[in-house]
């Protein structure tokens, strides 16, 4: 394995560790009492800047030499996962909105998870990222814990309003 490669892997590895630290000592503690909907719009706020993503199609940005099929899924993946974020933060106060956070989740999961896999399979070298090497080592790291918190927070049970309107006249 290339030496870059280790640096990079040691990178993606103290990102995970240190944004794990932030999630479990000031994001989770500040949504966890917190109703469905409301728990997940900061979440989906974050997650509709992955038009970013965009940034493996750019020339100059990333190397010429960066593997086409990883530039195109990735970005590619990444606007649609931006889209879905957008669209479900839109709906979020309905039914259609946790059903949308539900596709935006396994949509935007699936593709981080596709892009390791197409990064793999093309042999891609960590300096052909070029400028876009921040996005897997820094940004991708917290994606991915914030796509656990949705599933967390889209699995809770929401319990029953402590009081219900009375449907019955006094």
């Amino acid at each position: 394995m290339p030496q870059q490669m280790i640096w990079f892997f040691v990178s993606i590895a103290f990102s995970l560790v240190a944004w794990g630290i932030v999630t479990a000592r000031y994001i989770w503690p500040q949504l966890r009492f917190r109703q469905r909907a409301e728990a997940l719009q900061p979440l989906l706020i974050l997650h509709s800047f992955r038009f970013i993503g965009l940034a493996f199609l750019v020339p100059g940005v990333v190397s010429p030499d960066l593997p086409p099929a990883f530039a195109h899924s990735a970005a590619y993946g990444d606007i649609i996962a931006a889209i879905l974020a957008l669209l479900s933060l839109l709906l979020l106060r309905s039914a259609a909105g946790i059903a949308a956070a539900w596709i935006f989740s396994l949509w935007g999961s699936a593709d981080i998870l596709n892009a390791f896999y197409q990064a793999n399979h093309a042999g891609l070298l960590a300096g052909q990222l070029g400028a876009a090497f921040f996005l897997p080592t820094l940004i991708v790291p917290l994606l991915l814990i914030t796509h656990g918190l949705a599933f967390r927070i889209l699995l809770q049970h929401q319990p029953e309003p402590a009081m219900q309107e009375s449907r019955h006249a006094a």
